[in-house]
């Protein structure tokens, strides 16, 4: 038996899957047991477990938690680090002020859990074959490995440009295989095998599954996740080909839901606006997001009860990091509904009735509120049953819009521009001409996806990102801060091989 496999064991026995509508993934096996390599592969559950480790590496503290939030948002001129002025959360006051190093925690750690999701889904890519199991199933299993794969290596490039490119397990008594692992490939060779292997699971997976596989990657998901990569890469009209796939409802039933505030909150997981969402249950056994609300939560909140009906005076607090900058709350047209649906602020009265009277900082994110009155809720501050949204509508159809608009396509792009104001509370844009047009959308995308972790990808790849982040304060340096430092640890593991990025 290769190393690999006794080291995925370990993975198998902690991995979840989806049950029905509770959100249960998979209850996992019981741990620290040694398995062998005939009863792997003698019990056909396992094919499926092996995929669930590559949804389980989403729940990770270093795959979208803390690090991510200081790598995405706190970066951006959306967000500031927040929290107490001598509570650095180990970087974060780098992060906010461009001030990173190789050495910097949170960008480790960011390398590290793209990269675990990454060697995870080669793992299932290679052992799933072996099964005994119709060849069906095993064919949708390794399409949902390939999209998870593709949103790891999109996370990797849009953070770091060059980047080792790994399409199957290293076997680290290879010196090839080893190699390849400490050679970093150019940011198109990355995109071009993201494509390949979005449209190769787009072929195979299905529109839709039963209640018990709720929240398994679907057509529709590799679709909006191809759209956006082509986005990235300026091919406009492939997104627009995929974006109008998915609104025709070629792909699957999506739409916009009809309020914009309820898409983060317990209501509105796996709603028709949603593609794809990180599943969460903070129940036992746990298989929730490691900190992922509580970073971002009221820290020194007091609080009051609109008739407050014999409540405690409590709420979900955290730590107040990653908290809207000021610049953001300013920047909303009169009217516009995500405001208040994305940033709290002392004072404010929450849809469960709780009112924020004092807190430490001025304003927090509501997108990741959990309510202990409205929304299920068992007392873990750690893991909670937040799902997190990763892809969905309002960004579909700003992705058509922008398409639209740079094939010369006018009526389209005010179109699906209009469809997402219109949700907002606001007429129709005003902006016309294409560069009009242009700087419309980015600007709707900013108060659509705002603390979604988007907006500092957003500025680079919209070639503004310097001019943004100096005006907003920033020392965003041209031709190095478009890209984060290489890990220095894993330039020193590689014996020097890698090689850091310009500037760093």
């Amino acid at each position: 038996m290769k190393k690999y496999i006794r080291f995925i064991i370990v993975v198998l026995a902690t991995s979840v899957a989806m049950v029905a509508c509770d959100k249960d993934w998979l209850d996992p096996a019981p741990e620290n047991q040694l398995v062998t390599s005939d009863s792997t592969f003698a019990d056909p559950a396992n094919a499926t477990r092996f995929v669930n480790a590559c949804y389980a590496n989403l729940l990770t503290w270093e795959q979208s938690a803390f690090s991510w939030m200081g790598v995405a948002s706190i970066t951006s001129d959306n967000a500031d680090k927040g929290s107490d002025p001598g509570d650095l959360g180990a970087d974060k006051d780098q992060m906010d002020a461009l001030t990173y190093t190789p050495t910097t925690i949170s960008v480790t750690e960011v390398w590290k859990g793209n990269f675990q999701g990454i060697s995870n889904c080669n793992q299932a890519l290679a052992n799933v074959p072996k099964f005994d199991i119709p060849q069906d199933l095993k064919n949708r299993l390794m399409a949902e490995a390939k999209f998870l794969r593709a949103y790891y290596y999109f996370n990797l490039a849009r953070t770091f440009g060059d980047v080792p490119l790994l399409d199957k397990v290293v076997d680290s008594d290879n010196p090839a295989d080893l190699n390849k692992a400490n050679t970093r490939v150019p940011v198109g060779e990355v995109y071009a095998f993201i494509e390949q292997t979005l449209n190769e699971a787009t072929a195979v997976l299905p529109m839709e599954y039963p209640a018990s596989e709720l929240g398994r990657a679907t057509k529709g998901a590799a679709t909006a996740l191809l759209a956006k990569v082509n986005m990235y890469q300026k091919k406009w009209q492939q997104a627009f080909d995929l974006t109008n796939q998915i609104i025709n409802g070629e792909v699957g039933n999506y739409g916009l839901v009809p309020d914009y505030a309820t898409i983060w909150r317990e209501v509105g997981e796996n709603s028709i606006e949603s593609l794809f969402e990180i599943q969460a249950r903070a129940g036992l056994p746990i298989a929730a997001v490691q900190q992922f609300c509580s970073p971002q939560g009221i820290r020194g909140g007091e609080f009051s009860f609109v008739g407050n009906n014999g409540r405690d005076t409590t709420a979900f607090t955290g730590w107040g990091f990653n908290t809207p900058s000021q610049d953001l709350l300013d920047s909303y047209e009169p009217g516009d509904l995500r405001r208040k649906a994305t940033i709290m602020v002392i004072g404010d009265t929450l849809f469960d009735n709780v009112i924020i009277d004092t807190a430490a900082n001025p304003r927090y994110n509501y997108k990741s509120y959990v309510s202990k009155y409205e929304e299920s809720w068992t007392g873990n501050d750690d893991r909670t049953n937040k799902n997190v949204r990763l892809l969905r509508m309002g960004e579909i159809y700003l992705i058509n819009a922008e398409a639209a608009n740079e094939l010369g396509n006018t009526g389209k792009a005010i179109s699906s521009l209009n469809e997402v104001r219109y949700r907002a509370g606001l007429g129709d844009s005003p902006a016309s001409g294409q560069d009009g047009l242009r700087l419309a959308i980015w600007k709707e995308r900013r108060h659509e996806l705002a603390m979604e972790f988007d907006r500092f990808f957003d500025l680079v790849r919209q070639g503004r990102a310097g001019e943004v982040m100096r005006a907003h304060g920033k020392n965003f340096i041209d031709g190095k801060n478009e890209v984060f430092p290489i890990p220095q640890s894993e330039i020193y593991a590689s014996g020097g091989k890698l090689t850091q990025n310009p500037g760093y």
